[in-house]
């Protein structure tokens, strides 16, 4: 009777625990794929990639409030396997943060990228956002799924609001030969340019340069932080990198920069500098053109890559980037090219910005396939990316991270 006792003991035992592991089983896998040990290499800790003239302070660091863990099991629609979805809220003794920005996420995507979305809120969520509860703003050119809307709202703490596209913002200007547009796709397709045959990817870079931050969602805020389905965030972000950009006198935020295709933008350069040189009173003196020229005056290639920013709107509302983006688009490389919204953004943060207005986020862990930003030394331990495979690291050739450090603060 004793061991029938003892036998059902366990067995109940032994479910309680396959359930548990079962339901964490994703956290269990980010903290399996950790590194140990990177930031004390054989080399020792690495020394700091600032510049020395550096002074730029860092942000202020604050404990996470508790939160609480609710996770909740369905059936997918066909009766088969369950689903687990985990919700993230902040506890009831825990207190909010002080102070939040005026901000939200802002993420152009499709009903067909639900699953890599969620994968990507629930890193979001679980390293940042549990926290401080951010609304989210997600922008689609067809409709959103009632599906699509419920499982997302499943895995995230702050609001979510979704927009539809306005059609003028996602089709071509009366102004655009079409027919060239095409034979310029089939071109760049046959010398196998990424992304040189796509369509749908050119008005996607057009929309991002010059559209998102005009959507009507996105009129209420003056911040944005920018996120793309798929990306992977590897560590805790123990502060709000809104309020650091807030308090700073920051206009726009960045993980990895790195070299563009030149096929891809054979005349950008060219027309930037018709703007600058038809405009020369909207650029100020001091700015970080120096960034994305070379010895011999022309562009170097260099640019922010915008699948992750941090952005005051205000900036990308101004008189002087709305004059400029409209000059781009009036000369069609977006279609007759593949002007990307990266180089774009990155010209116009070059021309309108200092310095000490723009931020490099070298303690978010970030990946983008196939490139990481990873921290380095003390600031790793709270990640699982590998340091020594973070683009300034490991491809110097690729990336303009550290040219940008190099550059002094004006």
């Amino acid at each position: 009777m004793l061991n029938i006792k003892w036998r059902l003991v366990a067995i109940v035992v032994s479910g309680v625990l396959l359930v548990h592991f079962l339901l964490l089983s994703p956290y269990i896998d980010s903290q399996l794929n950790r590194r140990p040990g990177l930031a004390d290499d054989a080399n020792g800790t690495p020394p700091s990639l600032k510049d020395d003239n550096e002074t730029e302070k860092g942000p202020k660091i604050t404990h996470p409030p508790a939160v609480t863990v609710t996770v909740t099991t369905s059936f997918n629609t066909n009766g088969t396997a369950p689903e687990y979805v985990k919700e993230t809220s902040l506890s009831d003794d825990a207190a909010q943060p002080s102070e939040r920005a005026n901000a939200a996420f802002v993420i152009l995507t499709r009903n067909k990228e639900l699953n890599s979305l969620r994968e990507t809120l629930v890193q979001l969520e679980d390293r940042f956002n549990r926290r401080y509860n951010y609304p989210y703003v997600f922008v689609n050119n067809e409709p959103f799924s009632d599906e699509f809307k419920e499982r997302i709202r499943n895995v995230v703490s702050g609001e979510c609001h979704f927009g539809l596209i306005p059609n003028e913002h996602w089709s071509y200007p009366d102004y655009i030969d079409q027919t060239r547009a095409a034979e310029a796709r089939k071109k760049m397709s046959e010398q196998k340019i990424i992304y040189g045959g796509s369509e749908s990817y050119r008005h996607m870079c057009r929309y991002e340069s010059g559209f998102f931050y005009r959507h009507p969602l996105m009129d209420q805020f003056k911040w944005y932080w920018r996120v793309e389905p798929g990306v992977k965030f590897a560590c805790d972000i123990d502060y709000d990198p809104f309020m650091f950009m807030q308090e700073n006198g920051k206009k726009y935020g960045f993980t990895i920069s790195l070299k563009e295709y030149p096929k891809t933008i054979p005349t950008l350069w060219d027309v930037t500098t018709e703007f600058m040189a038809k405009n020369k009173d909207m650029i100020p003196e001091k700015n970080l053109m120096d960034f994305v020229t070379n010895s011999k005056g022309g562009y170097n290639m260099c640019h922010f890559w915008s699948n992750f920013e941090i952005g005051d709107l205000d900036f990308l509302r101004s008189e002087q980037y709305s004059a400029y983006f409209d000059y781009l688009d009036r000369a069609g490389g977006f279609f007759y090219e593949r002007w990307g919204d990266a180089p774009v953004h990155s010209l116009g943060v070059a021309m309108f910005l200092k310095k000490d207005e723009v931020h490099w986020f070298d303690d978010i862990g970030y990946f983008h396939g196939p490139l990481w930003n990873c921290p380095k030394g003390e600031a790793n331990k709270k990640c699982w990316c590998p340091e020594e495979e973070s683009i300034e690291t490991k491809n110097k050739r690729w990336s303009c991270t550290l040219d940008f450090m190099k550059l002094p603060n004006a």
